[in-house]
C-alpha cells in the first residue's frame, strides 16, 4: 500500500518529550509568579518621618521582572534544547526492539520465514511483541513447509492416474483388437480414484480454510449414521460393528463432522483382520469436550507409526494389507476437520493390535 511520507514516530516522540517538558518548565515559572511574585510590592515603600529608619532591602516587582524574565527565558531555552537531545536520545532507545521486529516483517515479507528476533531482556510490550511474532513466524513456516509437501504429494498423486489413463489409451490405440470392455473398466476405475482424490483434496481446503457455518449437532447421530452406511462394506470384509454412547452435543458442519466419522469408521473397517475383526464407534461427555472414540482390532501398529497416519498421502495399507488402497487422505482429513472445528486428535495403539483414535470437540448445545 502507497502512503504519503510523514514524520518518523521516533520524531513524533522527541517532539512529544520536548513538547511536555517546557509545558512543565512554564507551569513551574507561572507558579513562581503567582505564589511570589504577586506578593512582592509593586512601589518602594515610604517612611513616614519619626519613624525609625531600618537598612532592610525591599525588592520591587518592576525590578524583579527585569531581571526574572530573561533568566526564565533563558531556562526555558535550555529545556527546549535538552527536551528535543534527551528526548530524541530516549526515543531511539526505546523504539530499538520496534527496528528489530520491522526488520524482520520485511524478511518475512520477502519469503524468509526461517529468521527470528529473540528479543533479549525481561517481558515488556515489545518483547510480547517479539516473541508473539517469533510465534506467528514458526506457525507461518511450519505451516508453509506442510503446504509445499502436500502440493508435492497431490501433484505426484493426481499424475498416477493421468499416466495409467494416458498408457491404457496408448495401448487401445495401438492394439485395436484389444477388449473394448475391460479397457473402460480400468479407466472407470482410475478416473474414480482421480475423482476421489480431487474430492478429497477440496475438501481439505475447505476444512483450512474454515469457510463453513456451525450450527448445534449430536455426534452420537452421526455415529450412528455413518456405521448405518458402512455397514454393507463392514459384513463385505466380515467385520462387526458395535455402536454405544450417549447425547454428545457440539457446534460445527454437519456434513464435515459426518464427514470426519465416516472416515473414522471407513479406515477402522478396511485396516482390519478379514473374516473376524471387530469396530466399536463410542461417543462420551466430557468434562470440558465431546469425545467420538473409533476402535479397531488389527495388526500391532507401533506408537512411532501411528503418529505418522496423519500425514497426507500416507495410506494405511502400508501396515496392513488390504484390496482398498484409498488416497491417502482419510486420516489426514480427519486431522484437519478436527483442528477446523478447535478440536484435537489422538491415535493410540491398542495392546492387543488395532487402532483406538478418539476426537474431542468442544461442547456445544443441545443436540
Amino acid at each position: 500500500m502507497d502512503r504519503a511520507p510523514g514524520p518518523s514516530v521516533r520524531l513524533r516522540l522527541t517532539l512529544s518529550y520536548a513538547g511536555f517538558l517546557m509545558l512543565a518548565g512554564a507551569l513551574l515559572l507561572a507558579a513562581v509568579w503567582l505564589f511570589l511574585l504577586r506578593y512582592v510590592p509593586e512601589r518602594a515603600l515610604i517612611v513616614p518621618s519619626g519613624t525609625p529608619i531600618r537598612y532592610d532591602v525591599f525588592p520591587v516587582r518592576s525590578n524583579l521582572l527585569r531581571v526574572f524574565a530573561p533568566r526564565a527565558a533563558g531556562v526555558l531555552a535550555f529545556l527546549l534544547v535538552f527536551g528535543l537531545v534527551g528526548g530524541w536520545f530516549l526515543a531511539g532507545r526505546m523504539l530499538a526492539p520496534l527496528t528489530r521486529v520491522t526488520e524482520a516483517t520485511r524478511r518475512a515479507a520477502n519469503g524468509s520465514l526461517s529468521h527470528r528476533i529473540r528479543l533479549p531482556g525481561r517481558r515488556d510490550e515489545f518483547r510480547e511483541l517479539a516473541d508473539a511474532f517469533d510465534t506467528m513466524l514458526a506457525r507461518l513456516d511450519a505451516h508453509v513447509a506442510e503446504q509445499r509437501r502436500f502440493a508435492a504429494n497431490a501433484s505426484h498423486e493426481l499424475r498416477t492416474p493421468l499416466a495409467i489413463s494416458k498408457a491404457l489409451l496408448d495401448v487401445a490405440r495401438t492394439d485395436p483388437e484389444r477388449d473394448t470392455a475391460e479397457l473402460l473398466d480400468r479407466l472407470h476405475a482410475v478416473n474414480a480414484r482421480a475423482i476421489d482424490l480431487t474430492e478429497a483434496l477440496l475438501l481439505v481446503s475447505r476444512a483450512e480454510q474454515r469457510s463453513f457455518e456451525r450450527e448445534d449437532v449430536d455426534l452420537s447421530l452421526l455415529a450412528e449414521e455413518a456405521t448405518e452406511t458402512l455397514l454393507p462394506l463392514a459384513e463385505k470384509h466380515g467385520i462387526s460393528l458395535e455402536t454405544s454412547g450417549e447425547i454428545t452435543p457440539t457446534r460445527g458442519s454437519e456434513a464435515l463432522l459426518l464427514q470426519l466419522t465416516m472416515n473414522l469408521v471407513h479406515n477402522a473397517i478396511v485396516h482390519n483382520l478379514p473374516g473376524q475383526g471387530q469396530v466399536w464407534v463410542s461417543t462420551a461427555v466430557l468434562p470440558e469436550a465431546v469425545a467420538l472414540t473409533v476402535e479397531n482390532t488389527g495388526e500391532r501398529v507401533s506408537p512411532e507409526l501411528a503418529a505418522t497416519l496423519t500425514e497426507p498421502f500416507r495410506r494405511g495399507t502400508e501396515r496392513v494389507h488390504t484390496d482398498h488402497a484409498g488416497a491417502g487422505l482419510g486420516l489426514a482429513i480427519v486431522q484437519t476437520i478436527a483442528h477446523a472445528h478447535d478440536g484435537t486428535l489422538t491415535l493410540t495403539p491398542r495392546p492387543s493390535g488395532g487402532l483406538r483414535i478418539t476426537v474431542e470437540l468442544p461442547v456445544g448445545g443441545a443436540g
